[in-house]
């Protein structure tokens, strides 16, 4: 039983890559194009990718999504556990016009750093000194200002399920330089979805939404609070019989 479950998963996996990555390529073209013409068209569009990847994901790979909590509209710090990438494109469907706080390396991949860069994506440089951190945090409050979530992977890398990582020392600044409220997100994709393989398996991946944390508290305590909350759901997945 367990090597026919394998054998199916493979093969909707198999089938994912092809539907999902052939039909995104007219979303990254549109993107690029609007990228020049249209702001609000991009975003809309973006919006409209997250959709597919949902679509893709519930009817070919058969995974299920829940939530557990309530998303708030506005400008909120979202720090969300990082177990695979299905979570980095669902913000897209799940939030309204999300600005992902992402490394600065991802600003280096041709054509999509432009449409990213439009669309509303904050590079942190951490090498950048002074000058960088002022440019970050200046697009950062405009985007505040304009009513964005903010959206974090505090763990600042995809972590195995049933692991933790600790967050990353750029997290508490952030945290402190915007002065915003964070929403702490767990999510247990990483047990159907691994982080860095092929094989996508069946099931449900659930999210559950933190209790608001307000903004100005000491390092120690925003750090081990929203650890905490991020892995909620981190247990151990069940395995094959």
């Amino acid at each position: 039983m367990a090597i026919l479950r394998t054998l199916l998963a493979t093969l909707r996996s198999l089938l994912f890559v092809i539907v999902f990555y052939i039909g995104s390529i007219p979303y990254v073209v549109g993107g690029f194009v609007l990228a020049y013409i249209w702001t609000p068209g991009l975003r809309a569009f973006s919006q409209g990718w997250g959709r597919f990847h949902y679509y893709c994901v519930r009817w070919i790979l058969g995974i299920k999504v829940e939530v557990d909590g309530h998303f708030r509209h506005g400008p909120v710090l979202y720090a969300i556990k990082h177990e695979s990438m299905f979570e980095t494109i669902e913000v897209l469907r799940l939030h309204d016009r999300p600005v992902t706080i992402a490394k600065r390396q991802l600003a280096d991949i041709p054509l999509w750093n432009k449409v990213a860069g439009t669309y509303g994506m904050i590079f942190v440089d951490r090498e950048g000194g002074a000058k960088a951190l002022r440019l970050m945090m200046k697009a950062g409050k405009a985007y505040v200002a304009d009513g964005r979530p903010l959206v974090i992977f505090p763990e600042g890398t995809r972590v195995p399920h049933g692991e933790r990582a600790p967050l990353q020392s750029g997290f508490a600044g952030l945290y402190r330089a915007f002065g915003l409220t964070v929403v702490p997100v767990a999510v247990d994709s990483g047990k159907l979805l691994a982080p860095n393989g092929f094989l996508r398996r069946p099931g449900v991946i659930r999210y559950k939404v933190g209790e608001p944390i307000p903004a100005g508290l000491p390092r120690e305590e925003i750090e081990a609070r929203v650890s905490a909350a991020i892995n909620a759901l981190n247990t151990l997945p069940e395995t094959d019989d």
